[in-house]
């Protein structure tokens, strides 16, 4: 990993990039990987040509009035223009915005009104939508196109950036000045901008590397498109692959299989909805692939038998869960190989996912949970070992604040002193050993008449069953007197078509959840043919909406 700079006051996020470039000049930075039939092309670039296209990015945009400080939309498809993009933006000290175009047209303009940015940068699709939709981008002054301008979207990218020029600079940021705003997925709510300073990526740099000994020279596929911009602190490859970033449960496998073989990919971070496909299709082609040391699956709960079926094709690699959210990464890591030695049969019986201890310089707590604002910690009551409530952190990496939103920040940072607490809204335990364990999204819970249940550990007992693909308790009515119900998304040809079939899939789930005290309740279990899921990782599930269905079916 490169050096950290410590000594000065200043940092900027972008100094990675050079250097890299320095000490690993002809070292490929980014492959673009093309997958598609027996012709198929790819495009490198080496870290020396990755941070000139960078400087000549940044003379470009500084010399069309983006400047530090300057917020900017920035709608670019994955490619290495991408990363040289985004580090430019942070030599030059502005703020790129980062928004996942999959959210849907209606969220992704309602987030572009929100965070009301000063400058698009963007392929021609974005400014159209910008002339279509006005009244989202009321404040934006500057409009840079990537790609044809067609004289009326704005300047072009191509025109403004100087063919050849000297280094640009870094701007003198401090850690603590804005960085980046990064938008959570929306899955739980609307989605909202998180605010990052330059000494919080620096944070996660360090962490990650502590957790998982990243090495210069290691090939990185990463299949969100943000994790990219990592490598360039860890003197990594990044090979950038087939796929639509906004669809990992449709990517092709076989594209993703080969970019693997082919670069020698050593590391890869990805959604479960990813690694099912590419794990199923290995096992199929009696497939391995040799040369991963590591695979990071996060964004949603990944099943035990997903891990172990993955483990199957790495040889000389494992599995890793990292848990964390968009607004504090990461919290806690295991390694798959002591989920499946120690905590996946616990899993099963009920007791929710252990996500592992929380990473060095990071600090978990579980508080009593509580449905409104915790002005400081002298408010909340914090939990023994064991027992289940809310879970919240503090440490370098987590981030103060939403952009523009001082209402949800207030909601989820909790003070104590010349610190804070960031509250993640998912519900979990620290058990005797201090690992921590997940029981799903605090707003996810079911309260009856008579206790409260949590959605993962009941969902796990259910999932057991060999013809469930996934299950979601969801509660109907109001909450203090749900009625919960357990609703069923069969594995691909196994959903019932009769009456007599469906009972027979009832009564087994049934006897399933027998000796589980925490499913006594539940006599309510439906059959779904497909659950609605969010976008950026295909694997959240969207439980209102089920609840919604749910009662709409129940008899």
């Amino acid at each position: 990993m490169t050096s950290d700079m410590t000594a000065s006051p200043y940092f900027n996020i972008a100094q990675y990039l050079p250097e890299t470039a320095a000490k690993y000049p002809d070292q490929a930075a980014v492959i673009f990987a093309s997958g598609r039939g027996k012709d198929k092309k790819s495009t490198s670039m080496t870290y020396a040509a990755l941070n000139r296209q960078c400087d000549r990015y940044a003379w470009g945009l500084r010399q069309s009035g983006i400047s530090m400080g300057t917020t900017v939309l920035l709608m670019v498809r994955p490619s290495p223009q991408f990363i040289a993009l985004t580090f430019a933006l942070f030599k030059i000290g502005a703020v790129p915005i980062l928004i996942d175009p999959g959210m849907g047209v209606k969220r992704l303009l309602d987030c572009i009104r929100n965070v009301a940015p000063d400058a698009v940068v963007g392929i021609p699709l974005t400014h159209l939508a910008r002339i279509l939709f006005p009244g989202s981008f009321t404040s934006v002054k500057t409009c840079i196109v990537v790609g044809a301008s067609m004289g009326f979207l704005g300047k072009s990218l191509d025109k403004i950036a100087p063919t050849t020029g000297k280094p640009f600079d870094c701007a003198q940021t401090t850690p603590a000045s804005p960085a980046a705003i990064l938008f959570t997925s929306g899955s739980t709510g609307p989605a909202k901008g998180v605010l990052y300073e330059h000494g919080m990526f620096r944070a996660q740099v360090r962490l990650l590397a502590k957790v998982y000994d990243f090495q210069p020279g290691e090939v990185d596929l990463p299949g969100l498109p943000v994790f990219a911009l990592f490598d360039a602190a860890f003197a990594m490859t990044c090979v950038i692959p087939d796929m639509d970033p906004a669809r990992p449960a449709k990517v092709n496998p076989q594209y993703i299989v080969r970019a693997v073989k082919d670069y020698g990919v050593t590391t890869s971070f990805g959604s479960p909805a990813i690694w099912k496909r590419v794990s199923g299709y290995c096992r199929q082609e009696a497939l391995a692939l040799p040369s991963v040391k590591r695979i990071l699956m996060a964004g949603a709960p990944v099943p035990g038998a997903l891990i172990a079926q993955t483990k199957e094709i790495l040889p000389g690699g494992d599995v890793y869960t990292p848990y964390g959210a968009t607004e504090s990464l990461p919290i806690a890591s295991i390694s798959g190989q002591d989920i499946l030695a120690e905590t996946f049969s616990m899993t099963r019986q009920g007791r929710g996912i252990c996500v592992g201890r929380p990473v060095p310089d990071v600090r978990v707590r579980i508080i009593e949970i509580q449905d409104r604002a915790i002005s400081d910690m002298a408010s909340a009551k914090i939990l023994a070992a064991g027992q289940i409530g809310e879970i919240i952190v503090n440490g370098p990496s987590v981030t103060r604040e939403y952009y523009l939103e001082e209402a949800a920040t207030r909601c989820s940072k909790i003070d104590d002193g010349d610190t804070f607490w960031h509250r993640i809204g998912d519900a979990g335990y620290l058990d005797e050993a201090g690992r921590l364990w997940f029981c799903g999204r605090k707003d996810h819970r079911v309260i009856t008449e008579m206790e409260t249940l949590f959605t993962v550990p009941i969902e796990a007992i259910y999932n057991c069953h060999p013809r469930v693909a996934r299950s979601a308790l969801v509660g109907i009515g109001k909450r203090g007197r749900q009625i919960p119900a357990i609703i069923i998304e069969p594995e691909k040809g196994f959903f019932p078509r009769t009456k007599k079939t469906t009972e027979s899939f009832k009564q087994a789930l049934i006897r399933l959840a027998a000796g589980h005290d925490q499913c006594r309740s539940i006599r309510h279990l439906l059959f779904h043919r497909s659950f609605p899921v969010d976008i950026r990782h295909n694997a959240k599930i969207f439980r209102e909406k089920l609840a919604r269905w749910a009662e709409e079916h129940l008899e």
